[in-house]
């Protein structure tokens, strides 16, 4: 305790809540200039003050007045202490904003202030009383007549409760800001600290959304800091009740802001409805007041600036002077022309071709004129020559005429115009007259009349194109199955064909012998010879199984040699480097004279390399494998999607793997293969590919029937999509030498095309459909399985799936 003062324990406080607003060192918690009953003082030092807001334990703190805050001590009293008020947290929050380091002062004035408020105070209950006496001596019925009267406060006048809202607030204002005029005419201040004219406490939030206080048990703050605690909401039917007791409800609004009811005074009920009205709010208020102008403008030479005139206003423009000499001179050599007024004619011919006037010369139109009628000659003359009067033999003879063959009119003699009688066919010209007019065209279009066959490329004949495949020239049978797949032995005298029914056959092609068969035991998805002449071995996929059959063809020196070649010792399991390879085992064959490459799934396709070492196989992955050294590897671990096709490019170290969507070039050139290019086919999904013998252009085909030409040093979209056949395609296929290339699908159909590939760059390849080859018949929805042509001659080679293979030729 200290000898002007008291101490008391500062409350621990956190910046907490929406209402941490800024505020005044002097003014941190009233508003209105409104202080409570008595002043209060709390002064503490900046440190302690710091450690309450970051939450610290607050240490006591001495309330005494140190005078040094602007607004003096309170009332006359400078040592008097007063009891502690807890500051909040966002009275520190002002505190430590501001930067008052010694005080924090809440209300507080001199003592010449306060004797100057109590003489306002006095003089304002004084003129009150009088105001108040002044009205008991005016009689009722002399009371002037307003915008709205006591009895308006009726039941049935319905205010609307957002202008009433809106309106209270402003005439609170008023009352807390009221002022009245004493008998010296001076404003003194409707305020007092009195009981009777005590306001409720007010919130003191101010612009802070009340929707922060959703969640919390109190409103906001009052003028002493405590907080308003929310008022119990009642439902509506209580409400309703309680409304309907209450005669003077209507009278009353909820001020969501304060969180209470509150009851509108006769003025403010005047002002609302005069406002409901679309009138002004106080009645003596002119709104159409006549305008006055505070401007004379009459007699007044001056202008409104008393800036002097600046000298270019006087002296000509030198741009001006330019900018004239140019149109002058551009007029004179006849670059700017005027366009001469137009001459109307005074005369017009009435008869004449209207198509020849200038005013369809001007529109640039080739202008049809409305049909005219036809000018009346002698015949329609009420009294014609004898010579145009028929006589009775041809009248009768007109009505043996045809209807339209015969005279509309018939001339007669009159004597007088009143014998002449009504035309019988007068409506009906005159209507025929009106569709005339309204059925002719007034503009002739001009229509490009083309010929369809013009619009066709212009293509070589098909005579020119020859040799090409066109009749089936031999059938091949001897299969149970579908006929899956075809291969034609390098030198084009065998061919080998793979069916569902477990078989593989060789056929002698001239003839149509069978040579040799064997049997795999498993539908045979794929088979293709060796490229290599001297080498006559057969590669046949099956299930999980990879056949390399000897056909026993060629000498005994080439057969000892492909003895050795297929001859394994033991499985092998390893390769050059030590690593171990257990995607596919070698090991011999049982029965056959073969090798038997065991996969761990199905394979699909089998495509061998030109120099006859190298083949693939299509599993869910695309396997290489190299014959003399029985290795297998697996460059491409990842694969953007299913491989369908894969074929080697003819000359040049490069691999096509087709998949579903588009076609993914490699360059095997390098110990790992890189990514080249990407070929967008734009099809629902590839079905097979084939590369030309030069190597630059790709046909894929797909499971729409659709054919797209690829040419790589053109672009990586399609040059031509050919739209041809009606199911899947099954197969694509180049000759080696010809330039022909053919399509087989599910339709039961091949076709065959002349693509010509020039060796100009600067000349696209030319594409030509020839023929449509038929013959074989539908099996379980499925047609035409595969087609190959031959090595040297313009033959084509189709396997169905009606089990026959069949030949066509020039």
């Amino acid at each position: 305790m200290s000898k002007t003062g008291q101490t008391g324990p500062l409350p621990r406080a956190g910046l907490t809540g929406p209402d941490s607003l800024r505020r005044g060192p002097c003014r941190p918690r009233f508003t209105n200039g409104r202080h409570p009953s008595q002043p209060r003082l709390i002064l503490w030092r900046a440190g302690e003050a710091l450690g309450c807001v970051a939450g610290a334990p607050a240490r006591p703190v001495q309330a005494t007045w140190r005078g040094r805050c602007p607004a003096g001590p309170p009332r006359s009293e400078p040592n008097r202490t007063e009891p502690e008020l807890r500051p909040t947290p966002e009275d520190v929050l002002g505190f430590l904003l501001c930067g008052a380091p010694e005080c924090l002062v809440s209300g507080g004035r001199t003592e010449d202030e306060e004797e100057e408020r109590r003489k306002k105070r006095k003089m304002a209950r004084k003129s009150r009383e009088q105001e108040k006496l002044r009205l008991k001596k005016i009689p009722e019925e002399k009371v002037p007549e307003g915008p709205a009267r006591d009895g308006d406060e009726e039941h049935g006048e319905a205010i609307d409760d957002g202008a009433l809202r809106d309106q209270q607030g402003s005439s609170r204002d008023e009352e807390d800001s009221g002022r009245v005029r004493g008998e010296d005419g001076e404003v003194a201040a409707e305020e007092s600290d009195s009981s009777e004219d005590e306001v409720p406490d007010r919130n003191t939030i101010g612009g802070v959304p009340l929707k922060w206080y959703d969640e919390e048990e109190h409103i906001g703050y009052d003028v002493s800091g405590k907080k308003i605690r929310k008022q119990a909401k009642r439902d509506k039917i209580d409400s309703f009740l309680a409304g309907a007791d209450d005669a003077k409800s209507w009278r009353k609004i909820y001020d969501e802001y304060n969180d209470e009811e509150i009851d509108l005074t006769k003025d403010e009920r005047r002002i609302i409805r005069r406002l409901m009205k679309g009138k002004t709010p106080h009645a003596d208020v002119d709104p159409y007041a006549p305008y006055v102008d505070w401007f004379e403008w009459e007699d007044k030479g001056l202008p409104l600036s008393s800036a002097p005139e600046p000298k270019r206003r006087f002296t000509p423009s030198k741009w001006e002077h330019r900018k004239v000499v140019q149109y002058v001179r551009a007029i004179r050599k006849g670059w700017i022309k005027f366009e001469k007024p137009k001459e109307e004619p005074r005369f017009y011919d009435l008869w004449g071709d209207e198509s020849t006037s200038v005013e369809n010369e001007h529109h640039r139109l080739s202008y049809i004129p409305a049909p005219k009628p036809k000018a009346p000659g002698h015949e329609e003359s009420v009294n014609p020559s004898v010579e145009y009067v028929p006589t009775q033999e041809e009248v009768n003879s007109y009505q043996l005429m045809d209807e339209e063959d015969r005279p509309k009119l018939i001339p007669k003699r009159y004597e007088s115009l009143r014998s002449v009688p009504a035309y019988e066919h007068g409506m009906r010209e005159v209507f025929e007259r009106c569709l005339d007019l309204y059925l002719c065209p007034r503009t002739r279009k001009k229509r490009i009349n083309i010929d369809p066959e013009s619009l066709k490329p212009k293509l070589p004949s098909r005579k020119d194109l020859k040799p090409y495949p066109s009749t089936c020239y031999l059938e091949y049978k001897g299969h149970t199955g579908s006929v899956l797949s075809i291969s034609i032995e390098v030198t084009g005298q065998w061919i080998a064909s793979g069916s569902t029914d477990g078989t593989v056959r060789v056929w002698e092609i001239e003839t149509g012998r069978c040579l040799r068969i064997w049997e795999i035991g498993e539908a045979v998805q794929h088979v293709a010879w060796n490229p290599l002449p001297d080498l006559p071995v057969l590669a046949v996929s099956a299930g999980q199984d990879v056949l390399m059959l000897n056909t026993g063809l060629g000498d005994a020196e080439q057969q000892l040699r492909i003895k050795e070649l297929l001859h394994v010792e033991e499985p092998s399991t390893l390769d050059d480097a030590g690593n171990n390879i257990s995607l596919v085992r070698w090991v011999q064959h049982g029965k056959l004279d073969a090798i038997r490459l065991v996969h761990l799934k199905a394979v699909s396709a089998v495509e061998w390399h030109s120099k006859g070492d190298y083949f693939i196989t299509l599993v869910p992955t695309l396997l290489i494998h190299r014959l003399s050294k029985k290795l297998t590897f697996n460059p491409l671990k990842r694969l953007h999607g299913l491989p369908v096709s894969s074929v080697f490019h003819p000359s040049r170290r490069i691999l096509f793997v087709a998949t579903k969507k588009n076609v993914r070039v490699y360059d095997l050139s390098k110990e790992t293969p890189t990514f080249v290019k990407k070929l967008e086919t734009g099809v629902r999904e590839v079905s097979s590919v084939a590369i030309h013998p030069a190597g630059d252009n790709v046909i894929v085909g797909s499971k729409d029937g659709k054919l797209c030409w690829f040419d790589m040093d053109l672009s990586s979209q399609p040059y031509k999509t050919l739209r041809t056949h009606a199911k899947d395609i099954t197969n694509v296929a180049f000759h080696r030498s010809y330039p022909l290339f053919a399509s087989s699908s599910d339709d039961c159909t091949a076709y065959v095309f002349h693509g010509m590939v020039y060796s100009d760059l600067n000349q696209n390849p030319l594409i030509v459909p020839l023929e449509i080859l038929r013959g074989h018949k539908d099996s379980n929805g499925r047609g035409v399985m595969d087609c190959k042509f031959h090595p040297r001659q313009p033959w084509l080679f189709t396997a169905g799936a009606d089990s026959v293979v069949k030949l066509f030729c020039h």
